[in-house]
């Protein structure tokens, strides 16, 4: 049985150094959302756990019931603050934050029920906002950032305040980041983070 790699298979989870434009089209993720800092507010680790929980039972239950096999996609991640300055300055308590994992089209409803019944067995009760929704980005500008999370700035400052203004471009979304590497494992200056700002015309 072959394994679907979208991290191969869908372009735009291919990044460079140089920032790019990219069409992202609407897709289905596994959705959890939260508030505060998530290196020490405990909902954020209990998002993730539940988040690779349920895309793994979805995984197995493709394989099982479709013969289809496929590697998780990458955790991803949206981040806010109610005042913007509050990001930009690095002000964790404050964030807010919506984290995901892509779920392929071929999965179903009744697939995500027995996927949070399965994950509940050794989680307990699933956050209030755990959820399968489509979510679509469209016209965003893109960077692959190599380097620590809060090495970050300098990219996007590069992003928003640069090439935004020069292609004529304004926000149409929250900050996006993909992350390539697992964070468990890789030391910090080798961490492959995907930088995505959606976009509009001035």
């Amino acid at each position: 049985m072959d394994k679907i790699d979208f991290r191969r298979t869908l372009g735009h989870y291919k990044a460079t150094r140089t920032i790019e434009e990219i069409d992202v089209p609407e897709m289905a993720f596994v959705i959890v959302d939260g508030a505060g800092n998530p290196n020490t507010t405990p909902a954020y680790q209990g998002a993730i756990e539940w988040l690779y929980s349920t895309s793994y039972a979805l995984k197995f239950a493709a394989k099982a019931a479709l013969g289809t096999d496929y590697v998780v996609p990458p955790l991803e991640g949206l981040w806010w603050a109610d005042n913007p300055a509050d990001f930009t300055a690095r002000r964790k308590d404050n964030w807010r934050w919506t984290m995901m994992i892509m779920a392929p089209d071929f999965l179903t409803e009744a697939m995500f029920a027995a996927a949070i019944a399965k994950a509940g067995r050794k989680l307990g009760a699933a956050p209030d906002t755990l959820r399968l929704e489509r979510y679509a980005e469209g016209r965003s500008l893109q960077v692959l950032h190599v380097g620590s999370y809060d090495d970050e700035g300098p990219v996007l400052a590069q992003l928003h305040d640069v090439e935004m203004p020069a292609r004529g471009l304004t926000f149409s979304g929250h900050h996006h980041e993909i992350y390539l590497s697992d964070a468990r494992r890789a030391a910090p200056d080798k961490l492959r983070t995907i930088l995505r700002q959606p976009v509009r015309p001035a």
